[in-house]
C-alpha cells in the first residue's frame, strides 16, 4: 500500500500543479495534513477518491467546517493518525510523540512547520513538507509504503521553488565556489 501524505499546499485555484499530480496519481491513499487553503484546492483533491485530510489553520471558514481537526484510520495493521498542527515545536517533536499516544496510532502525519521529517521511535511522526511553499527545505511530500504490518517512510523532494532562505544559501555557497 503507498500512501502521500502533503501538506500546506495553500493553494487557492481549482487546479493542483503538475509536479503534485504526478506524484499523487501513482497512489493508494492521499493524506493532506491541512492547510489546502481553499475548498477549490480542497474539491481537486477530493475528486481522485483517494483523500483522507484535516483543515489547517490557513484554511477557509468553509474548510474549518467540513473538514476535521483530527482523523485516524487503520491500513493493513497500521494505525494512522493525522492533525495540522496539534501543539507543534518546530525543533521539539516531544509534543507529537504524545499525541500519537494519547490517539493510540502507530504514524502521526502532521503539517504546519512547511519542512519535511520522518522520526521513528516507539512511533512514527512524518511531517511531509510543503510541495507549493517550504520553509528552510525544498519542496517536498512524503511516502509511506506499507507491507507486511510494517511502514517505511521517505521523503521526495519533487519540482518546484525552494524557500528564499535555501535559494540565498546556495547562491552564497556557489558564489564561494566560484571566487576560490
Amino acid at each position: 500500500m503507498k500512501i502521500i501524505a502533503i501538506a500546506d499546499t495553500h493553494l487557492h485555484g481549482a487546479s493542483i500543479p503538475q509536479n503534485i499530480l504526478g506524484i499523487i496519481e501513482n497512489c493508494d491513499i492521499i493524506v493532506h495534513a491541512g492547510d489546502f487553503t481553499s475548498l477549490e484546492c480542497y474539491k481537486v483533491f477530493a475528486s481522485t477518491g483517494k483523500l483522507k485530510a484535516v483543515c489547517g489553520n490557513s484554511d477557509d471558514a468553509k474548510l474549518k467546517n467540513l473538514l476535521p481537526e483530527r482523523i485516524k484510520f487503520e491500513v493493513d495493521g497500521i494505525k494512522i493518525g493525522v492533525v495540522h498542527e496539534g501543539g507543534l515545536s518546530i525543533t521539539n517533536t516531544t509534543a507529537m510523540r504524545y499525541l500519537a499516544l494519547e490517539m493510540g496510532v502507530d504514524v502521526l502525519i502532521f503539517g504546519h512547520i512547511h519542512r519535511p521529517l520522518i522520526e521513528k521511535s516507539d512511533v512514527m511522526l512524518v511531517c511531509p513538507g510543503s510541495p507549493t511553499s517550504p520553509r528552510m527545505a525544498d519542496p517536498t511530500v512524503v511516502e509511506l509504503i506499507i507491507e507486511n504490518g510494517s511502514v517505511s517512510g521517505n521523503i521526495i523532494e519533487i519540482e518546484g521553488k525552494c524557500c528564499d532562505y535555501v535559494a540565498f544559501s546556495r547562491n552564497l555557497e556557489n558564489s564561494q565556489k566560484n571566487n576560490r
